[in-house]
């Protein structure tokens, strides 16, 4: 059985603000379960689709087990590493379970359960992360087997309100190892900036 949540900071985000969460291009940690399994993996391709119902969009290899696991339960959560987190995202984004079966124990992936969940067939969420957004999948057979697209509906949504309050970010009043990263290639994050409100 997994932990619930170890912080108090994890807090609803109603689900009309939840695109908000995905706005400015954060890479992203894919978690799915099925039939007792579950894995995580890094994603850079995701963003924020619709409004209402909210939607996003993750692109997931067919090589990977992730997707596999995606395609059988027909659920996924994003959520967005923080700069702790930085090196075992290039981990679990490096590594396959399908060679490594035991990644996340290998790299020490710290998982609890979605609050407010049913824990048989919701996806794991990655503790020290900004935000979490559990997502049914939208059947869109063309697009998931040509582009490796996947369609998720926002089912429920959550962040750390240190740096995520009334529907806004606030990174510069956080703490600096709660922003979240930003890939470009190479092993090389950037770390959210600063905010510029005109």
């Amino acid at each position: 059985m997994l932990p619930t949540a170890s912080h108090p900071h994890v807090t609803p985000v109603p689900l009309d603000k939840a695109y908000r969460l995905l706005n400015h291009g954060p890479t992203v940690l894919v978690s799915t379960a099925h039939a007792g399994q579950h894995n995580v993996m890094a994603a850079a391709w995701a963003c924020a689709l619709d409004f209402a119902p909210p939607k996003v969009t993750v692109v997931l290899d067919k090589a990977t087990r992730t997707r596999e696991l995606v395609e059988a339960s027909g659920l996924f959560a994003l959520q967005l590493p923080t700069v702790p987190l930085a090196a075992l995202t290039v981990a679990l984004g490096t590594d396959s379970a399908k060679t490594m079966p035991d990644k996340l124990q290998r790299h020490g992936v710290e998982l609890f359960e979605a609050p407010g969940q049913p824990v048989q067939t919701t996806p794991p969420l990655v503790q020290g992360c900004a935000a979490w957004l559990l997502c049914r999948v939208v059947p869109e057979p063309h697009n998931q087997q040509a582009y490796d697209l996947f369609i998720g509906e926002v089912v429920a949504a959550w962040a750390d309100d240190r740096v995520f309050r009334n529907g806004h970010w606030e990174f510069d009043t956080g703490p600096e190892d709660l922003r979240t990263l930003h890939y470009v290639a190479g092993g090389q994050f950037y770390a959210t900036g600063t905010s510029i409100k005109v």
